[in-house]
C-alpha cells in the first residue's frame, strides 16, 4: 500500500508516492511555470524541415514544438484532416506529448489522446486496445463488445489497467465524459484563434492521483488548505469513491516535509552513487544522450564463491535500478554495466529477473538486449522531464 503525499517545496508543488519507508517516486512543478504536458492548442507551422520529416510549430508565448511528420492524422483548426502535407503558416490542432527536455523543444503530436482513470480516447489509433497488464481474455472480450457499438469511426479507445475490477457504471460514465470532451473541443476549434489553449491537462499531483492504481492507495495526505479543496473537488467529480483516503494533515510542530524526510529524500535521488544493502553500490550518470548505470561490489564481504556473490550483487542491483529509474524518472537509453558474469545461464537469469522488475513500472520500460560487451540496453518512454531538470528549473 502507497500514499500520495501533496505539499509545497521551496515554491513548488511537490508530488511524492510513498510506499512502506522509501520514496517511489517524486514530481515537482513550479506554479509559475507549470508543465505543457497534456495541453492541446491550435498552433501555427512556422517552419517544415523536409530532410528529418518534421515541422516545427508555434504554440504562442514565444513556445516552439517539435512535430513528427508521417505518423501523425493532423487536422487544420477547422476540423478538416490534412494527414502531414503541411505548409509554413498552416494553423493546426496539437497536443503536447512530451515536456522539453534540456535543449529540446516539446515533443507535439496530432493524434489527440483525452485521458481518463479507465480510458483514454484518441483520435489517431481508431481500433480498441488494452493495458499490457490487463490478462484477463475473457474480461477484454466482453468489454470489447460493449465499446464497439459505442466507439464510431472517429476516435479510438485504449483500456487502462484501472478499467479492470470497475462497474460497468463507473466504465459508462468516464466514457461518455470523455467524449463529450473531445467532441467540445474539436468543435471549439472552428471558432477559436490561432495559439488557443484548447484543452489544459490537470497539474501532476492531481495527474499521480488519477493514474494510481486502485486498491493500492491507502491515503492522500496534503497540508495545504487550497491543493487539499482542489483535490476534493476532483475526487467528488471524478473519483467519488476515494474521497475517504483524502486527509488534511495539521501539526506544526512536524510539517509534511519533515515527517517524510523530504529534504534528505531528494539529496539521495540526486545523488551520483547509490549504496546498496550488500555493501555493492551503484553509480548513476544522467548525459545528454543517455544514462549510464555502473554496478560495483564496493564494501561486500560475503563468504560466498565468486559466481554466487557476484549473481547476489547483480540481482539487488536489478531491483535498485528499478527503482531508481522510476523515483528520478530516467528515461530514453539506459545502458547498464553489471558485474560481469560467466555463463550464459546467469546472464539469462539477470535478464529474466531484470524485465520482470521493469515491467512493474507505471512508464513504458523495456530490456533491449546484451551487449557483445556484457552492456544491458534499457529504454524507457519519455514523458516528463527527469527529476534533476525538475529541481534545476525551479523558480
Amino acid at each position: 500500500m502507497s500514499k500520495l503525499i501533496i505539499t509545497r517545496w521551496n515554491g513548488s508543488v511537490l508530488t511524492l508516492l510513498h510506499s512502506g519507508k522509501e520514496a517511489i517516486q517524486i514530481q515537482i512543478e513550479s506554479e509559475e511555470n507549470q508543465s505543457v504536458l497534456g495541453n492541446i492548442y491550435i498552433g501555427k507551422v512556422n517552419k517544415i524541415v523536409k530532410n528529418i520529416n518534421a515541422a516545427f510549430v508555434d504554440m504562442g508565448q514565444g513556445q516552439m514544438g517539435y512535430l513528427k511528420l508521417g505518423d501523425n492524422m493532423v487536422h487544420f483548426a477547422d476540423g478538416r484532416p490534412c494527414g502531414t502535407k503541411l505548409r509554413q503558416g498552416d494553423e493546426i490542432i496539437v497536443q503536447v506529448e512530451r515536456d522539453a527536455v534540456k535543449s529540446k523543444a516539446p515533443v507535439l503530436t496530432g493524434n489527440l489522446n483525452i485521458t481518463g482513470r479507465y480510458f483514454v480516447l484518441t483520435s489517431g489509433k481508431k481500433q480498441i486496445g488494452f493495458s499490457s497488464k490487463i490478462t484477463d481474455q475473457a474480461w477484454k472480450q466482453k468489454l470489447k463488445s460493449q465499446l464497439e457499438p459505442v466507439k464510431g469511426e472517429d476516435f479510438g479507445i485504449i483500456v487502462r489497467t484501472n478499467a479492470h475490477g470497475a462497474s460497468e457504471e463507473e466504465l459508462q460514465n468516464e466514457l461518455k465524459d470523455l467524449m463529450d470532451t473531445l467532441e467540445k473541443l474539436l468543435k471549439d476549434a472552428r471558432y477559436r484563434t490561432c495559439y488557443s489553449l484548447l484543452y489544459s491537462a490537470a497539474p501532476s499531483y492531481l495527474t499521480g492521483l488519477r493514474d494510481s492504481f486502485k486498491s493500492t492507495l491507502e491515503a492522500v495526505v496534503t497540508d495545504e488548505p487550497d491543493i487539499y479543496e482542489a483535490v476534493k473537488d476532483y475526487l467528488v467529480q471524478n473519483q467519488p469513491e476515494d474521497l475517504n483516503l483524502l486527509v488534511y494533515y495539521e501539526d506544526p510542530l512536524l510539517p509534511l516535509s519533515k515527517l517524510y524526510r523530504i529534504d534528505k529524500t531528494l539529496e539521495e535521488a540526486l545523488g551520483k552513487r547509490v549504496w546498496l544493502k550488500s555493501g555493492g553500490y551503484l553509480v548513476i550518470e544522467p548525459t545528454e544522450a543517455l544514462t549510464v548505470i555502473d554496478v560495483n561490489t564496493g564494501k561486500y564481504s560475503g563468504k560466498k564463491e565468486m559466481r554466487d556473490t557476484i549473481m547476489k550483487i547483480n540481482l539487488e542491483s536489478a531491483e535498485e535500478i528499478g527503482h531508481q529509474l522510476r523515483l528520478r524518472n530516467l528515461s530514453g537509453i539506459i545502458i547498464i554495466d553489471f558485474i560481469d558474469m560467466d555463463t550464459e545461464e546467469d546472464r539469462n537469469r539477470l535478464v529474466t529477473r531484470l524485465t520482470d522488475i521493469l515491467s512493474k513500472d507505471p512508464v513504458k520500460t523495456t530490456v533491449v538486449e546484451i551487449t557483445k560487451l556484457n552492456l544491458v540496453e534499457v529504454t524507457r518512454k519519455k514523458i516528463r522531464k527527469p527529476l534533476y531538470e525538475q529541481i534545476s528549473q525551479m523558480p
